[in-house]
């Protein structure tokens, strides 16, 4: 203090604290979401996480046939499924079945869903016919077509017969006694043309939802610039449905690579592994052979195959790439 003018000219130096904005009184804790995450996150663990984890166990275990577990087994159940198994030119077929699958289900919905996005009378009609093998179980729908191509009774085994007295190269035919889902072959080739009708609605709609989603604008500015129909698609229509193609691709990869009741229908009565995939596979190592380890081993390397292929997708197409740029 100054003894002249008795003012205090000493500079406080205190810091004040910040203070801490108070919670206004709508804004929820966060741990108050873990709350509403929690079914979700239980119902993930208890059908997914934990079946493939268990999964995962049993391949390192010995399991009798009555399903006593006996101790641990190392990797003795992997070298056992491919010592004892043809299990490589199952896996071959597996992505035989996958690929055919996936890329004419594909190709196909393109088509479809282009068609579907066009104006013309009836078109609200033709998007409900095409959900029609959607909506319907799969496995009636497997069985119809079974049921149809079956030797000596079967439609198309008598289309065929009556076919073969006009036109020549259907001789093969002409007895109306064609083993259709008795030969690995053809019983293989109806199992993926199945596989792919059932297929085209899910795929046909998640295409068709990515076309209706690009601008208008964009197209006429590709027209005025002098792009065609052909180029305006390739160009600008078929690289803005990336996302689309990837969820179509991923979801048909996983639900193909998995698929039990159409093969199981069509090829479950051929004898041997001359027709199957892993997953028919797997049922047979347990229905014939009653191995759990064993098959728990395949689907652990099945598990492992589908990551890898989306993996490998995801790195080389990147279909995500500039969706959020």
């Amino acid at each position: 203090m100054s003894a002249a003018s008795g003012v205090d000219r000493s500079v406080n130096l205190t810091v004040s604290k910040p203070k801490t904005p108070k919670r206004k009184a709508g804004q929820k804790r966060p741990w108050v979401a873990l709350i509403w995450l929690a079914p979700g996150i239980i119902l993930i663990f208890g059908v997914v996480l934990f079946p493939a984890g268990y999964m995962i166990y049993n391949s390192t275990r010995k399991i009798s046939k009555a399903g006593v577990d006996q101790g641990p087994a190392g990797f003795d159940n992997y070298a056992l499924l491919f010592e004892r198994t043809p299990v490589l030119q199952v896996l071959a077929r597996t992505m035989l079945w996958v690929v055919a699958v996936v890329v004419g289900t594909i190709l196909i919905s393109l088509i479809l869903a282009n068609f579907l996005n066009k104006a013309f009378p009836g078109r609200r009609l033709l998007r409900l016919i095409v959900i029609i093998p959607w909506a319907s179980s799969v496995l009636m729908t497997t069985m119809v077509i079974y049921f149809t191509v079956q030797p000596n009774y079967g439609l198309v085994n008598d289309w065929l017969a009556r076919a073969s007295k006009y036109i020549g190269f259907l001789a093969p035919f002409s007895k109306g006694d064609f083993g259709f889902t008795k030969t690995p072959g053809p019983a293989f080739t109806i199992a993926i043309l199945i596989a792919i009708f059932v297929s085209l609605p899910f795929t046909t709609y998640t295409i068709l939802a990515g076309t209706q989603s690009i601008g208008q604008d964009v197209l006429e500015a590709a027209k005025v610039d002098g792009a065609g129909s052909v180029r305006n698609y390739f160009m600008v229509v078929l690289p803005q449905l990336r996302p689309a193609l990837a969820a179509a691709t991923i979801i048909n990869i996983i639900n193909v690579f998995n698929s039990f009741p159409i093969l199981k229908v069509i090829t479950g009565s051929i004898p041997g592994y001359d027709a199957d995939t892993t997953t028919t596979m797997m049922f047979k190592i347990l229905q014939t052979n009653q191995r759990i380890d064993v098959a728990s081993a395949l689907s652990v390397l099945n598990l492992g195959i589908v990551i890898a292929i989306i993996a490998v997708y995801m790195l080389v197409v990147k279909p995500l790439r500039g969706v959020d740029e």
